[in-house]
């Protein structure tokens, strides 16, 4: 449902990702793209704590469709996939459409990551 609007906005947050690990980074989306998502449906938009661990989903939070399909994406992604392989990212997405990721993963496992 929210993969297409999701895409739209991929390379942005391939960047986000890149710059990430100096600090949190915040992107403002236009509702109407997730609105025409959704096809009229009242749905919930905003989550919290989508937490990806070396690629992997927080499977102890229960998530969101419209996080489900943000982590699919940079799953599949090959760009995206090869950023969030060796780190421990956090997504959320405000009530106002504004995404956030935090690069929480360790400075020893991200100085080992940068040198190889």
């Amino acid at each position: 449902m929210f993969t297409q609007t999701w895409k739209k906005y991929l390379p942005v947050i391939v960047i986000l990702l890149k710059r990430s690990a100096g600090s949190e980074q915040k992107l403002s989306m236009n509702h109407t793209d997730f609105e025409r998502a959704t096809g009229g449906r009242k749905i919930k938009f905003s989550f919290t704590q989508l937490q990806l661990n070396k690629g992997r989903i927080n499977s102890e939070i229960k998530q969101a469709a419209v996080a489900k399909e943000l982590a699919d994406l940079l799953r599949e992604d090959a760009v995206t996939k090869k950023l969030i392989a060796g780190q421990y990212l956090e997504f959320s997405l405000s009530n106002d459409f504004q995404l956030s990721i935090k690069n929480n993963t360790p400075l020893a496992e991200a100085t080992v990551e940068a040198e190889s």
